[in-house]
This record gives structure tokens, sequence and C-alpha cells, in this order.
């Protein structure tokens, strides 16, 4: 009975902290991210202030999604701390609770934050990501100025006797609508023949339809022409596929996108390492709550530690790192995505399970 009081008054306490930390970061992302927004946007023809308020509000889920893992070392830290320095933690000692028994509410919150950016956080950054990604290019479409991609498409299409490769440096709609284009046209032997240089190509019912066109061949002066077109194979769904970004798909569309990319014969990598990451968070949550717990609960008179909580948050920082490290490792296919993903978080709760282990029993 009195394990049972004891365990839903610490999981009571983590969650009302966890919920004040989420409140006050996603405060802090707003307003960060709003005076971003409207230094970029204030010039942009539609642009409101209603309007980057609005945007802001749908980039906060992905912004925040990125934090939690951090987020969670933190609140176990605060939490243990606080209830060290009521002695409260001293009390559960001594009414005969081992530190596994008063540690499992904290664990199970951490899992249960876990599970809630996993089914709710995530699904509302992936639609918000996209709502807020329509009404940028809404703007820069009324002010004539596109957005420059950080992530360049190049695609290469065999249609016939026609072997060219296509890129831009910005896109819409899925990728039929490509923006500054280059399509580069080979031989059957591999050698260039022809690049064409346009300012905008979309992508039609068999061809792409080039506008504003510079071509340049090997034999010939660079000659301007008002558009051509370039046969090709390529279907809207094939690119919507192979040019999204993971982090815009929601988890329960992931499984789905998966097979749709395979069927196209596109690589799945990145697809699958953020949906085993999505798939392993709440348990690196838990790991996260076993490295606090290793720094947080030796008794202090006055105060912790601060080389000890300094160490605590070196090695969350560490281990947070590392995720992101072998994700992308993972995301290019150095390593196998499930691999990639799971050893860090199975490691790190071995490690944090191994410490309290030699702390409290020796």
């Amino acid at each position: 009975m009195i394990a049972r009081t004891l365990s839903l008054y610490f999981f009571r306490r983590y969650i009302i902290t966890a919920i004040w930390f989420f409140l006050g970061v996603c405060g802090i992302i707003f307003l960060a991210d709003f005076s971003e927004t409207s230094r970029r946007m204030g010039v942009m023809v539609g642009y409101t202030v209603p309007g980057g308020l609005l945007m802001t509000a749908l980039r906060l889920p992905l912004i925040f999604q990125q934090t939690i893992p951090t987020l969670t070392l933190f609140i176990g830290m605060t939490t243990l701390i606080a209830l060290n320095r009521r002695s409260e933690l001293v009390v559960t000692r001594a009414a005969g609770l081992s530190v596994w028994q008063f540690i499992a509410p904290f664990v199970f919150g951490a899992f249960c934050v876990g599970l809630f950016a996993v089914l709710v956080v995530n699904p509302l950054a992936a639609w918000g990501q996209r709502m807020a990604s329509g009404m940028e290019t809404e703007w820069r479409a009324a002010s004539n100025a596109q957005k420059k991609s950080n992530f360049v498409p190049w695609i290469r299409q065999i249609s016939g006797k026609d072997d060219t490769i296509i890129g831009a440096k910005s896109y819409q709609d899925g990728g039929t609508m490509l923006f500054d284009a280059v399509v580069v046209h080979f031989d059957q032997k591999g050698r260039i023949i022809l690049r064409q240089d346009a300012a905008t190509a979309k992508l039609e019912d068999g061809y792409w339809q080039l506008n504003t066109v510079l071509e340049t061949r090997a034999d010939t002066p660079p000659q301007r022409v008002a558009s051509a077109q370039v046969r090709t194979n390529l279907k809207p769904a094939f690119l919507r596929e192979s040019l999204s970004q993971p982090e815009s798909v929601a988890f329960f569309d992931i499984l789905r996108k998966i097979e749709a990319a395979r069927s196209f014969g596109i690589s799945t990598k990145a697809l699958e390492t953020q949906f085993h990451s999505l798939l392993s968070l709440p348990l690196l949550m838990v790991a996260m709550t076993l490295i606090a717990a290793t720094v947080s609960l030796k008794f202090s008179r006055i105060a912790q530690s601060r080389s000890v909580i300094l160490g605590g948050i070196v090695c969350g920082f560490v281990l947070y790192v590392v995720t992101v490290l072998v994700k992308a490792f993972g995301s290019s296919g150095v390593v196998p995505p499930f691999v990639a993903v799971w050893i860090p978080v199975v490691v790190a709760m071995a490690l944090g399970a191994t410490i309290l282990l030699h702390q409290e029993d020796g």
C-alpha cells in the first residue's frame, strides 16, 4: 500500500515537472521562431502578424520534438534533486523501498513522455510542417521570391534512348515544379551532348515543360529559347516519394511510405531509420532518466555536487549526439537502420542500470 501511494505521488510529481518544462520550452521556442519568421517573411506580399503567429504555431511541434530527449534528462534530474533536498527519498529508503521500486514511477513517466512524443507530437509536427511550408510557398509566390531548398533534388531518368539527369535549386508541388532547373543529356556512350538551364521545369503528361531555357552544346555557342520539352516516363507519385523528407512523414504513415518507395525502386534507408528512431524514442527517454538517476539519488544536506550534475548533463548530451550521428549513418546506408538506432539506446540503458546497481547494491 505504501509503495503504491509513493509511486503515484512520484509519478504525479514527474508529470507536473514535465508539463512545466514543456510549457517553458515551448514558450521560448515560439518567441525565438516568431522573431526569425518575422525577419525572413516580413517583406513578403501577404505576410501579416497573425499569419506569422500561425506559421510559428504550426512549426512549433517539429522544433519541440527535437528537444524532448534532452528535456527528459533535465526533467528527471530536477524532480529527483527536488525530492532529495526535501529528504523525501531518504524517507522512502527508510520505509524499506529499494531504488528500483521508487525509480519505477520516473521510468514509467519517461516512457509515457516518449509515447506522447511519438503518437501525438510527431503527427502534429508532420502536419504542421506541411501547412507551414504551404503558407510560405504562397507568400513567396506572391512576392516572386522562390526559396532555395537545402535538399537539392537530382533525378536520373531513362526514357527510350534519352538518358538525362535533372536537377534544381528548389521545388514545389512534390517535385513536379522545379525552379532554376538543369537538364543534362547523355548519349549512349555516356558523353554529355546537351545542357539545358531553365528558369522553371514543370512535369506534364510524358514530358518536362522547360521555360526560359539556355541550351549549351559542345560544338555550338549557347542559345536561348523561350521553351523546350524533355521526354520523361517519371510520374508525380514517384517524385513525391523520392523527394519526401523523413521528418515530414508522420509515424502512422511511415510504413506506407516505405512500401510505396520500394515499389518505385527508391532507397528506403532514411525512412526506415526514421521509423526505428521513433519506435525507440520511449526507450531513449528511459535511458535518459536512468542517467539522470545516477547523478541525482545521492543525498546531500545542502546541494548536489556540481561536478556530478555536470557529469550527468554531459553524459546525456553525448548520448543524444551519438543517436543523431548514428541516425545519419543509418539514413545514408553506412549502417543498417535497425542497428544504427537501437544499439545506442540499448547500450545507454544497460550503462545506466549498471551504474545504479554499482551505487546502490555495490
